[in-house]
């Protein structure tokens, strides 16, 4: 089986090598782990990726590599929790999300020379997002439409073996923690006349029975988009 068509930023040095994934076996991701996993070093079990300073009161620890994180928000929210771990260093994929922007994703500071973009998953939604797994420690994808609990534990525990995280837009089986937003406005405004300078949006996570919340701000520059249908 091979991966589906692979995209990825024009600057990024994987998107040559990522965009010739999907005319070859799986094996060629081999070749694209060892050129990410050179650049960037071999991660460690029991890490966990850094997040911005607005979402630590919600995360204090960061992301836990080797988890999955549900995601009920808007995806912007998925966009800064992406932009803390890239803006260490760290790889990142978005897979299955066609209407990812890339210019909102920059300006909460996901860099775009370590993002590969797998615009369609097609019918192939487990192999490709094991495949990636494997490549690069933060992947962000919607929830699959259909996954047996055994394909979701054997993805479990590839992201063990890898200390990988997993950003899922929707409900995951015994995920690490639920990030949900509780609302949202947009400030700048006036009655007829202004500009819209900020999106404040209200959130809850829910992790291990404790639940915090806390309020994410992003300016108009790195607009909220909406969720997928």
């Amino acid at each position: 089986m091979s991966l589906p068509a692979l995209a990825a930023h024009p600057a990024s040095p994987a998107a040559q090598d990522a965009a010739r994934a999907h005319r070859a076996p799986l094996g060629v991701v081999g070749e694209l782990q060892e050129r990410i996993h050179a650049l960037q070093g071999t991660r460690g079990q029991g890490a966990s990726w850094p997040v911005l300073p607005a979402l630590r009161p919600l995360l204090p620890r960061g992301l836990r590599a080797g988890a999955v994180y549900s995601l009920d928000a808007p995806l912007s929210v998925a966009m800064a929790l992406l932009a803390g771990p890239s803006a260490d260093g760290q790889w990142c994929a978005v897979a299955g999300l066609p209407a990812f922007g890339t210019e909102a994703a920059a300006a909460l500071g996901v860099g775009l020379e370590r993002l590969v973009l797998v615009p369609d998953l097609g019918e192939h939604w487990f192999p490709a997002v094991a495949a990636l797994v494997d490549v690069i420690p933060l992947v962000l994808a919607p929830a699959p439409p259909r996954l047996a609990p055994s394909e979701a534990a054997r993805l479990g525990s590839r992201l063990r073996e890898r200390s990988a995280t997993l950003l899922v837009l929707g409900p995951w089986p015994q995920c690490e923690a639920r990030l949900q937003a509780r609302g949202a406005r947009w400030d700048g405004l006036g009655a007829g006349h202004g500009h819209l300078r900020r999106h404040r949006i209200e959130l809850e996570l829910l992790q291990h029975g404790r639940v915090r919340t806390s309020a994410l701000e992003l300016g108009a520059q790195a607009p909220a988009l909406g969720r997928p249908a």
